[in-house]
C-alpha cells in the first residue's frame, strides 16, 4: 500500500512539472582543487554533461568474502570461482533502491539507462544547469595543466537525503581526469646494437646474458625468470590487453619483433581484436602506438601460444572520464567466459579520484576476481610520487590506483641483472583510501616496523601496500612504425608478469586445474613468496626524498620480488 502511493505522488509530481521538495545532503566534497588543475569559471549553463550513477548493491561484504574465499590456498573452495549468475547476485542494487532512484529522477524527467550487466550503474545526459539544480551543486570549468582539455567538475555534490544507502555516488563530480604524464614508457635512445650478443636476442641457454643489463629482450627475461619457450596447448588460457587513449598495436611490427627476438615461433602468430566505445586499432604507416606495441609484443612474445586480445577502447567512453576503465570492467563481466588474465598499463594518482570511486571501481575488480580473473595493474612510474614525477603537496607520497585497491596486482619495476635491483622510477607505497589487506598484514607489517620513524606523516602507515611484485622494467626492445625502439616504465613490466601468470594458467589447466584468479593471498602466503626472487637493493626517491629502499621480503619498490616460474610451478606439484 505505501509503494503504490509513493508511486501516485510521483506521477503527480510530473504531472505538475514540479519535483517534490526534498531535504538535500552534501554526499562527496572536495576541500581543494587537486594539484595540476586551475579554476577557471563557471560552466556554461547549456553544456550537456554525461553523468553515471552508482547504485548500492545487495551484498558487496559477502562478494569480498566470496572473493577471499575462493583465492585463498586453504580454503577448501581454492580456485573454485563464481558463476556470471552468482557474481550479478551479490551486486544487483536492490529494487527498493532502484525504484526511489528512478522515482527521483522521473520528477525531473530523467529516464537512465543500465550500463552495467548487474544494473548497478545508470547512465543520462543533462545540462549543467539541470545538473546544478538536481545536485545542488556548481559545476565549474577546470583547467589542466598537463593536457590541452578543460574538465567540468563540482568541488561537492547532494543527493536527497532519502536516498542515502541507496545511490553511493554521481560521476564525474568530484574526481579529476588523470594525468597525461607518466603514463606511457618513455623513449631511451640510442638503442644499443646487441648484434654481437646473439644469445640476447634469442635463447640460447639458461644464462643471463650480460647484454640484459642494457637492453631487454624475451630471451633476457626467459632466462632471467625460468619462462618457458614451449608452446602453450591450452586455449582457455587467455590474456587481455587494454589500450586507451588511440594507442594502436600494428601487426606488422608484431610480425618484425617476432622475426628478430622469437626465431622459434611462427611470424605469423597473431593477436584478436575487441574493440568498445568506438575503439579501433588501424594498421596504417605511422599509427602504432609505443605503449600498445610493448604490451602486445611482450604478452604474445613471452607467452608462446597463449591467446592474446587487444581490448581497444575509444573515445566514446560509457564511464564519465574514467578513460573507459570502467566500461572495460562491465564489458568482461558480461561475457561467460573473460579472459584468465588481465593487464592494463594505464593508471592516476590516486587523490584525483574521490574515495567513493575508487572504491566502487575497486568493487568492479573484485567481481572479476571472483570470476577467475588474475587482474594486473603497473604501479606507475614516478617513485613515491605518483605515476609519474611531480611536485608533492606538502611533502607527502603520492599512492596510485589502482595499486591501492586490495583485489589487483600492482606490478613494479626492477632494472639489471646482477644484481637485480629496484628501479629508480618504480612507483610504490601505501593507499590513502585502503587499508592494509590480511593477506599483507605480516609481510607489510613488518616492513613498517623496520622503517620506525622515517618518513612519519608523509604516508598512510595502515594503508595497503604496493606494489605486489615486479618485473624487469629498463630498456625493452620493441618495434613501434617498423623501426627499433627501447621503452622503460612499469607500463612494460606489467604485460611481462601477465605472460608469466598466463603461461602457468596453461600448465594448470593442462593438468586440470582451475585458473589462478586473484593471485595475492597465493603470493604474499609463505610457500608463494618463496618462489618469487628477493630483491633487495634499490629505492624510488620523489617528493624531494630518497623514497622508500628495497630489503629483504616485501618492500614498497618491488613487492616479494620477481617470479621464478619454475618455483611457481612446484606450488600446485607441475
Amino acid at each position: 500500500m505505501f509503494a503504490r502511493g509513493l508511486a501516485l505522488v510521483s506521477l503527480v509530481t510530473i504531472a505538475l512539472g514540479k519535483p517534490m521538495a526534498r531535504i538535500m545532503k552534501v554526499h562527496e566534497r572536495r576541500e581543494v582543487v587537486p594539484q595540476g588543475f586551475t579554476l577557471r569559471a563557471p560552466a556554461p549553463p547549456d553544456t550537456t554533461l554525461s553523468l553515471r550513477l552508482a547504485l548500492a548493491q545487495t551484498d558487496s561484504a559477502e562478494l569480498e568474502r566470496r572473493v577471499m574465499d575462493v583465492s585463498t590456498p586453504s580454503s577448501p573452495n581454492y580456485r573454485q570461482h563464481l558463476s556470471k549468475e552468482e557474481v550479478e547476485e551479490l551486486v544487483a542494487p536492490k529494487q527498493e533502491s532502484v525504484d526511489m532512484v528512478y522515482a527521483w529522477l522521473a520528477e525531473h524527467d530523467i529516464t537512465p539507462k543500465t550500463i552495467s550487466p548487474a544494473g548497478d550503474w545508470l547512465a543520462f545526459d543533462v545540462p549543467v544547469s539541470k545538473a546544478n539544480e538536481l545536485f545542488d551543486a556548481e559545476f565549474s570549468v577546470f583547467e589542466q595543466e598537463d593536457s590541452d582539455m578543460d574538465a567540468i567538475r563540482t568541488l561537492s555534490y547532494s543527493i536527497p537525503a532519502e536516498l542515502k544507502g541507496h545511490l553511493d555516488l554521481v560521476h564525474p563530480t568530484v574526481s579529476f581526469p588523470a594525468s597525461e604524464s607518466g603514463r606511457l614508457p618513455l623513449f631511451s635512445t640510442p638503442l644499443k646494437d646487441n648484434s654481437e650478443s646473439p644469445e640476447a636476442q634469442n635463447l640460447t641457454s639458461r644464462a643471463v646474458p650480460s647484454a640484459c643489463a642494457d637492453s631487454l629482450t624475451p630471451a633476457c627475461l626467459q632466462a632471467l625468470y625460468n619462462l618457458p619457450t614451449t608452446k602453450a596447448t591450452q586455449s582457455s588460457s587467455k590474456i587481455a590487453v587494454t589500450g586507451f587513449l588511440q594507442s594502436y598495436a600494428s601487426q606488422a611490427d608484431l610480425t618484425a619483433f617476432l622475426n628478430l627476438y622469437r626465431k622459434d615461433m611462427s611470424s605469423s602468430t597473431t593477436f584478436s581484436l575487441e574493440t568498445i566505445d568506438g575503439g579501433q586499432n588501424p594498421q596504417g604507416s605511422g599509427q602504432a602506438g609505443a605503449e600498445a606495441n610493448v604490451d602486445i609484443q611482450y604478452t604474445v612474445g613471452l607467452a608462446t601460444g597463449v591467446p592474446t586480445v587487444f581490448i581497444s577502447v575509444g573515445s566514446q567512453v560509457q564511464d564519465g572520464a574514467l578513460s573507459g576503465m570502467l566500461d572495460v570492467v562491465n564489458y568482461l563481466l558480461a561475457q561467460d567466459s573473460p579472459p584468465t588474465v588481465l593487464t592494463t598499463s594505464y593508471g592516476a594518482d590516486e587523490e584525483r579520484i574521490s574515495r567513493d570511486l575508487a572504491i566502487k571501481l575497486c568493487n568492479g575488480y573484485a567481481q572479476l576476481a571472483a570470476r577467475g580473473v588474475s587482474v594486473l595493474f603497473s604501479s606507475g612510474d614516478g617513485g613515491v610520487s605518483g605515476v609519474g614525477k611531480r611536485t608533492c603537496t606538502n611533502g607527502n607520497f603520492v599512492p596510485t590506483w589502482p595499486s591501492g585497491c586490495p583485489y589487483i596486482t600492482s606490478v613494479g619495476g626492477t632494472r639489471g641483472v646482477s644484481p637485480e635491483a629496484g628501479a629508480d622510477f618504480s612507483a610504490g607505497g601505501f593507499s590513502n583510501y585502503f587499508q592494509r589487506p590480511v593477506y599483507q598484514v605480516g609481510s607489510v607489517t613488518d616492513y613498517i616496523s623496520g622503517l620506525g620513524s622515517t618518513y612519519s606523516g608523509k604516508y598512510n602507515a595502515s594503508g595497503r601496500g604496493f606494489p605486489d611484485v615486479a618485473m624487469q622494467s629498463w630498456q625493452y626492445e620493441i618495434i613501434v612504425n617498423g623501426a627499433n625502439k627501447a621503452v622503460f616504465g612499469t607500463s612494460a613490466a606489467s604485460p611481462a608478469f601477465a605472460a608469466t601468470i598466463a603461461l602457468l594458467n596453461d600448465r594448470l589447466a593442462a593438468a586440470g586445474q582451475s585458473p589462478l584468479g586473484f593471485l595475492n593471498p597465493l603470493l604474499y602466503s609463505t610457500r608463494g613468496a618463496a618462489a618469487f626472487n628477493d630483491i633487495t637493493t634499490g629505492s624510488n626517491p620523489g617528493c624531494d626524498t630518497d623514497g622508500f629502499s628495497a630489503t629483504v621480503g616485501w618492500d614498497p619498490v618491488t613487492g616479494l620480488g620477481t617470479p621464478d616460474f619454475n618455483k611457481l610451478l612446484t606450488l600446485f606439484g607441475l
